[in-house]
């Protein structure tokens, strides 16, 4: 074994050395490079002349700049890739390969050793790989095959050959710290090594331990539709954002990381994983989240309720005499039933009830709703949605430029003529010189009249502008009072939604009555959000965005069925990668779902692949052991064979108690050198008050998280259990695991979110009765009670 090891560390001195010389030279090159850039921008103007006298010459000169802006666009793209490759050289310095394999390819007669890397080296010849990126072809043998037959796909068809041996390295600083032979996927050592880090402020790519599971995720590339279901720490995201460096490799031809879209569960999560590509020497894709999106879209219409403060309503106002009627109607809304309901509407709205507003003028009507809406049936040969709407909208402009014309002898246009400043007066007769062909020396008078009717043209129609933008813009359209007159007649929506459930049926006539109370003080709920932006879509017109080329939603166990149908009509042309965890399904409308086989009606089964990630990485066996056992059905998820404590329950009697033991136990983390520690409480008001009661004692400054919170910090957090959702802390503190605050089945998931956030402590505090859910960890020792 020594003498391997010394002559894989001559070969690792040999790549080091060539990396040097890689990087030295393209330090060169870039700096040439970006001096060109600069010099071409600098004499760029220097040589044009515009003659717009010579048509000629000016087009001579037109193509001249185009010439010379493909060269400064081609040297800018240059410079762009040598600095990236510069910079993926950088990062290869301290770690320039973590694995190889020993492949014998069918009718070769020499087995290759295969170096795997997160990008790739060639020796300074060119024409041999002295390392191979993890996401080229033959890396897919690494993760994906024990040592016997394996095969790979290339573009001009499948390798197949054997693989004789598997190693892993751990090198630091150009040194091999230790090798492994190994017939498994990752080695344990590795893998223990890596998870038994503290928690970064970042989410860290660590390509070196993809596990076979979690590379059938990243290199998948059939159909439309592919949905991830793992356990909390099962490595969901990590493969997500790794499958994007994997697309953005292979399609790199024809795909940009701007064609890329990632659906955050929000903006502190987006701070969270915003590293992990940059490592691995991509640029990131497009983040959003779905609430910003509807603000986007929605913001002149309502004012929107987002997710959380319908979970906050959720969590914390069972007293509300509408609590039940509000959880009907999130769960009828958000189903599948609701978005057929939604066509149907719209496609009765076709035979009446299309709504408008009065299109007013200087405080009079000038076109009723009621002319507008019987223009708009009018007609015995009526066209569909989008040709009534055009037809309405070419009559109303003809409408305005009769009334534009009859608005010009009335007298408010005379006294807004004399108002005029000298600056507008010119303006007046400027137009009518280049009208009728005079010029300033001309001795020929603008005539009075003709003045008088250009300056009254002029008023009028700077004042009708903005109605000609409503029409332009579609705004005479009513499009609240069209959603809210679904709600207006209950029978309506019975008659479209026959196939929901007995309860709902009969909570319609109520539901009703709270949608229009909202929408009649301008507040949309946030289960009304998705299907009123639908109803305008269907009525309007899809605006679809055809450049997407992939779309992947990060936990999709928070959005509805609904959801899903508007994001399918919105990128049309993507693919989706969905993925998530019904284990952590904290909304109230995926109360009763346990996985996502509704989702292949997206786009049939043939179209559709699902993978089950059972194996949690993220926590020690312990803690895995007691979460797993919170959950029907825990039992199929599988711990990584990593030691660590037992969780440990403590029973408290009151706040003060609590909060004393609280400032102990964060103390002691600390000493165990735990860098990053949550405090989760059940609710954004749970965690306010925890906050003002803990922070500037003994703990110094904390970190309160809000929905609003954009960057995740190290240190000690106050958060509440839904923003925890997709972070990991190396100790978490659960603020009050009581029954009070755990006893309902309807917060079950979110006791399991909270509790799997924990990497490598936890600790459950009690302000008296612990939460039932624990029974079965008690009776079986998996956490320990303390008094």
């Amino acid at each position: 074994m020594d003498k391997e090891l010394k002559r894989e560390q001559e070969r690792l001195d040999h790549v080091m050395e060539i990396l040097a010389e890689s990087i030295g030279e393209l330090e060169e090159d870039t700096s040439r490079r970006r001096n060109e850039v600069v010099e071409f921008r600098k004499h760029f103007w220097e040589d044009v002349t515009v003659n717009l006298d010579n048509f000629d010459d000016f087009l001579e000169t037109v193509i001249s700049l185009r010439q010379q802006a493909e060269v400064l666009s081609l040297s800018q793209s240059s410079h762009r890739q040598a600095s990236k490759r510069r910079a993926a050289l950088l990062r290869m310095q301290e770690n320039p390969y973590f694995g190889r394999i020993d492949f014998a390819e069918e009718g070769e007669p020499e087995t290759e050793r295969v170096y795997i890397g997160v990008s790739s080296l060639v020796d300074p010849s060119g024409e041999k790989f002295l390392i191979y990126d993890w996401r080229a072809p033959i890396s897919s043998v690494y993760y994906d095959y024990a040592p016997g037959p394996a095969e790979y796909v290339t573009p001009g068809g499948t390798i197949r050959g054997e693989l004789e041996r598997k190693w892993q390295y751990l090198i630091r600083h150009g040194r091999i710290d230790s090798m492994f032979d190994t017939s498994l996927t990752i080695g344990d050592e590795v893998l223990q090594q890596v998870l038994g880090h503290t928690a970064n402020a970042q989410m860290r790519s660590i390509v070196a331990t993809i596990q076979q599971e979690q590379n059938r995720i990243i290199r998948h590339d059939q159909g439309r539709l592919l949905i991830v279901q793992g356990a909390a720490g099962s490595g969901k995201t990590s493969a997500a954002l790794q499958r994007i460096a994997y697309l953005l490799y292979k399609y790199r031809e024809r795909m940009t990381a701007d064609q890329i879209v990632l659906f955050s569960p929000n903006a502190m999560f987006q701070t969270y994983v915003s590293g992990v590509l940059p490592e691995l020497g991509e640029e990131n894709m497009q983040q959003v989240t779905f609430q910003e999106y509807l603000d986007h879209r929605l913001s002149g219409f309502f004012e929107v309720e987002d997710p959380y403060a319908q979970l906050e309503y959720v969590l914390t106002a069972q007293e509300d005499p509408d609590y039940q009627t509000r959880m009907a109607a999130i769960r009828l809304k958000a189903s599948a039933s609701f978005f057929e309901a939604i066509q149907a509407y719209r496609s009765s709205l076709e035979q009446g009830g299309m709504r408008f507003r009065p299109i007013q003028f200087r405080g009079d009507t000038l076109v009723s709703a009621e002319e507008m809406a019987a223009q708009f049936y009018s007609g015995e040969d009526s066209p569909r949605m989008s040709g009534r709407i055009e037809r309405l909208t070419t009559w109303l402009n003809e409408r305005i430029g009769e009334i534009e014309k009859q608005e010009r002898r009335k007298p408010w246009v005379q006294d807004a003529i004399e108002l005029l400043s000298n600056e507008q007066y010119e303006r007046a007769c400027e137009r009518i010189r280049q009208k009728y062909g005079l010029t300033e020396d001309s001795d020929e008078e603008i005539e009075g009249e003709r003045l008088v009717r250009e300056l009254a043209r002029m008023v009028v129609r700077k004042k009708l502008k903005p109605i000609r933008e409503q029409i332009r813009e579609l705004r005479f359209i009513d499009l609240a009072g069209v959603y809210k007159q679904l709600f207006e007649a209950p029978v309506h929506i019975g008659s479209w939604m026959e196939s929901e459930a007995p309860e709902v049926r009969e909570a319609w006539g109520e539901i009703c009555r709270i949608t229009v109370q909202n929408l009649d003080v301008g507040k949309l709920f946030y289960e009304d959000a998705t299907p009123f932006l639908l109803l305008h879509e269907l009525i309007l017109g899809f605006q679809a965005n055809i450049s997407i080329r992939h779309v992947l939603i990060d936990e999709a166990q928070d959005y509805s069925p609904l959801q899903f149908e508007f994001l399918k009509r919105l990128f049309p042309a993507a693919k989706l990668t969905v993925l998530g965890d019904f284990h952590q399904a904290i909304f109230a409308h995926a109360a009763g779902t346990a996985d996502f086989q509704g989702l292949q009606r997206l786009y049939g089964p043939e179209q559709t692949e699902t993978i089950q990630l059972r194996r949690s990485y993220r926590s020690t066996r312990p803690i895995v052991e007691f979460t797993r056992s919170l959950i029907p059905g825990g039992e199929q998820i599988e711990p990584f064979e990593r030691d660590g404590e037992t969780p440990v329950l403590t029973q408290v009697a009151d706040p003060a108690e609590l909060h004393r033991r609280i400032e102990a136990k964060v103390a002691e983390f600390k000493v165990q050198g735990a860098a990053t520690i949550a405090i989760i409480c059940r609710s954004a008001a749970e965690s306010t008050a925890a906050y003002v009661a803990l922070n500037g004692g003994p703990l110094g400054e904390l970190k309160l998280v809000t929905r609003d919170s954009i960057e995740y910090k190290q240190g000690v957090v106050v958060i509440p259990a839904y923003l925890a959702k997709g972070i990991e802390f190396d100790a978490v503190i659960l603020y009050d695991a009581s029954a009070r605050s755990y006893g309902e089945e309807g917060v079950r998931r979110l006791f399991y979110t909270a509790c799997t956030r924990a990497m490598h402590h936890l600790q459950l505090f009690s302000v008296g009765t612990a939460s039932p859910f624990m029974g079965a960890a008690i009776t079986q020792g998996l956490v320990k009670v303390e008094e």
